[in-house]
Parts: C-alpha cells; structure tokens; sequence
C-alpha cells in the first residue's frame, strides 16, 4: 500500500486564503479511480496500490491550481511506500492511537 502526503500551495493570489483552490484541487480527484484520500489542516493523504496513481492524482491537483490562472504552484509530495503488509490509513492512525491511550 502506497500512502503519501500531498500539500498544495497556489502563489501570488489575490488573497490570504487558498481553500477555494484546495477544494478545487481535491474536486479533481474525489472520482479517480484507484485513489483514496482524507483531507487534514495541512495537507491531503492519498492511499493508492499504484504509485502511479498517486502520480496521477498529484498531477491532477496541480494543474487543476494552474487552470484556475494562478502561474505559481508549489506541491510538496511526501511518499510512504510499504510492501511488507497492506493498511490502509485508518489502520495506521489506530496504530498510534493505541499507545495515546495508556
């Protein structure tokens, strides 16, 4: 299972806020299929068996920023890949989350 991180930042915009263009960006993808995803303040999981899915779903989101006029887009893209067990993002979170309780 293939999980990545994947934050998006729109340059010189008329305002402060990007979250008309994060939503935008995550629009373009909330269909693909082969591709999972779970938004957080910083950035967005993506969960994917193919790493080129991910790709895909990276690419996407980028130039969904661009179509919207804005000629500067910074992403930064973090990858965990792992072949020895399959969990999905839900199982790794309750995987931390076991030892918060104690």
């Amino acid at each position: 299972m293939i999980h990545a991180e994947i934050s998006i930042y729109p340059m010189a915009t008329p305002k402060t806020s990007a979250s008309f263009y994060i939503a935008k960006a995550i629009e373009s993808i909330q269909d693909m299929e082969g591709i999972r995803y779970q938004i957080n303040p910083m950035g967005t999981v993506l969960e994917s068996e193919s790493i080129d899915k991910i790709y895909e779903a990276s690419k996407s989101m980028s130039e969904v920023v661009h179509n919207l006029g804005v000629d500067r887009v910074e992403v930064i893209l973090k990858i965990d890949s792992r072949r020895d067990i399959d969990k999905s993002m839900e199982e790794k979170l309750e995987s931390v989350k076991k030892y918060l309780e104690s």
